[in-house]
């Protein structure tokens, strides 16, 4: 009884131990494969599993989360022959578990190197100042490349990000004097500017007075000439009322003109620089008499119109 006893324990612990070995608990995130005498069979999802114990193992656990893959510091040449040190950092996801454990081997050390391949290559056929300030491109180009060069692992690469892209230090005191220089240049730029742009506005000023002013003189020449026209108009109808009235046979109609040439002539005399005192004799009556004359002539000819 005590043999039969200690059998039926091995036997329980035996079961026991097959049942172990035949499930499978895969974390939440993972994809493990399964393999029967080293040939591929299954891959577990996550949750409870069933295999076949001591026939089936387990090959390799895949991690299905989005990874970070860490790429060291290294020197690329760019075109044109400057040195720089530049480091990535890459994100990516394993979609087909079978893929990336038999098609690659050591998948996160071939990421590595296929990254940093490719950052020599986008990078070393780019000048320095395009690496510089052309971050987005390099990040779109390396993404590119990269994801097409890892599909057939069963990988996918959803971001490639520059950290940093450090040139020498004499490197970058030259482009610092270069940007110096660069800002200067564009302020003599902008202060010529502005006083051209100052001349052009007083230029105007200038040219908008004279017009103002030419304007002004026009008009005034206009009013000056509107002026002597009316005055000859009154000055032709005066002469042609005196004429009327001496072809009428009024002899004082004469005298309009003898006074209007003398009052012409004393005027004329008065406006000489050289003469400070006239002393001319005249007779103040014979002028009122032709003034007066002149007011009868004009009396009458209204008369005669009304």
């Amino acid at each position: 009884m005590e043999g039969i006893s200690i059998t039926v324990l091995v036997l329980v612990i035996g079961a026991i131990i097959l049942v172990l070995q035949g499930i499978k608990v895969v974390p939440q995130g993972y994809g493990w494969t399964v393999e029967r005498f080293g040939r591929y069979t299954k891959t577990l999802a996550p949750g409870l599993n069933l295999i076949v114990p001591f026939v089936d193992q387990i090959g390799r656990k895949q991690n299905m989360m989005e990874q970070v893959l860490d790429v060291p510091p290294q020197a690329v040449i760019s075109s044109d022959n400057a040195q720089v040190t530049t480091d990535a950092v890459c994100f990516y996801q394993v979609l087909d578990p079978v893929k990336a454990s038999y098609e690659v081997n050591d998948l996160p050390r071939a990421m590595q190197n296929l990254v940093m391949t490719n950052i020599r290559a986008v990078l070393g056929s780019m000048e320095l100042d395009e690496m510089l300030s052309n971050r987005d491109s390099i990040n779109n180009s390396l993404l590119r490349k990269i994801d097409e060069a890892t599909d057939p692992w069963g990988v996918k690469v959803t971001r490639v990000e520059i950290r940093d892209i450090s040139p020498p230090m004499d490197l970058v005191d030259a482009m610092a004097r270069q940007m110096k220089a660069e800002r200067e240049k564009r302020a003599s730029i902008l202060e010529a500017e502005g006083e051209r742009e100052a001349a052009i506005k007083v230029a105007e000023g200038e040219k908008q007075s004279e017009i103002l002013k030419a304007e002004g003189q026009l008009e005034a020449a206009k009013r000056e000439a509107e002026a002597r026209e009316r005055l000859a108009e009154a000055e032709a109808k005066a002469t042609h009322m005196v004429s009327k009235a001496i072809q009428t046979g009024d002899p004082q109609a004469i005298n309009y003109f003898v006074a209007q040439k003398y009052v012409d002539a004393l005027g004329k005399l008065a406006e000489s620089d050289n003469n400070k005192i006239m002393m001319i004799p005249l007779e103040a009556s014979s002028v009122i008499g032709s003034i007066a004359g002149i007011s009868e002539i004009a009396s009458k000819t209204f008369n005669k119109n009304d």
